[in-house]
């Protein structure tokens, strides 16, 4: 068995044995494991999903698994990162240019339920899964156009699966400019931009999304809203004619002394100090 660093863009694993239970872990890259044999059970984040052979389930980077095992279980990883998908969008047929490997990685619902490929998909996706095997072990994988291909027919059987099961793609497809298009149209609605209330409009997991926030956007979640919110509220503060309760009504905030808090935490200077400092300034 060949394992690749776990840096490469894309590495395949192997593994087979028999413990009572692997341990619960997350790790920073996407991961598709496909049971060959065994049986037992997965706990994926908050879920409980029996495996058998031939079952394939998703890993997105941030999310909680780990394997109790029945019988003896032969697991293969396919391991890639961020990087492996966006270095090859030149190679993408069209039918990928929406729903990406990625996205599919991300929807929730793929998440609660184990992906069962029916025939004649199954014996295609086990020759697949084979094929990945056995190139790897002669072939850097990761700048492979043979391997790429070969995963993206995986990816082609699940997008079938959705197809079949008559459910949309997605609600929105997760990226920068419909992300932030999103907060700012709904900045003064709190329910609306709680992490449980996104992770549902853009259909991926909770557990997922604030750790794709940080990694894009360089910044938490939590602190890129507060941000944009004192900057809302600095405005208006300058304009004038609106009372600090009026305004934490508007924005959600519990009262006043909780919007003093948070712009004190993102100004360094509470909203009283802002109104001052303007009116001196003019």
């Amino acid at each position: 068995m060949k394992i690749l660093n776990q840096f490469e863009p894309l590495m395949i694993e192997e593994i087979e044995g028999l413990c009572e239970t692997s341990s619960h872990h997350s790790h920073t890259y996407y991961e598709l494991v496909y049971i060959n044999s065994g049986k037992g059970v997965h706990y994926l984040n908050d879920d409980t999903i029996p495996y058998q052979d031939g079952d394939l389930f998703l890993v997105a980077p941030g999310e909680f698994h780990s394997f109790e095992m029945e019988d003896m279980t032969h697991f293969t990883y396919i391991k890639f990162t961020e990087a492996y998908f966006e270095s090859k969008k030149h190679l993408a047929p069209d039918e990928f240019k929406i729903g990406s490997p990625e996205i599919l990685m991300e929807m929730k619902w793929l998440k609660e339920v184990k992906i069962c490929i029916k025939e004649p998909c199954n014996h295609i996706l086990k020759s697949t899964i084979n094929n990945l095997v056995v190139y790897s072990k002669h072939k850097n994988i990761s700048n492979s156009p043979i391997a790429y291909y070969q995963i993206l027919s995986i990816f082609g059987m699940i997008k079938e699966i959705i197809k079949d099961r008559g459910e949309g793609l997605f609600k929105q497809e997760l990226n920068f400019e419909k992300l932030i298009s999103f907060i700012h149209e709904n900045i003064y609605n709190r329910d609306k931009l709680s992490v449980k209330a996104v992770s549902l409009c853009f259909n991926i997991s909770p557990t997922y999304f604030s750790n794709y926030f940080k990694r894009h956007f360089n910044i938490s979640y939590q602190e890129y809203l507060d941000t944009y919110r004192v900057a809302l509220i600095e405005k208006r503060l300058e304009i004038g004619g609106l009372k600090l309760k009026q305004i934490a009504e508007e924005f959600g905030f519990t009262d006043v002394s909780h919007l003093s808090k948070t712009f004190k935490k993102i100004k360094g200077k509470s909203p009283k100090d802002h109104i001052k400092e303007t009116v001196n300034s003019n």
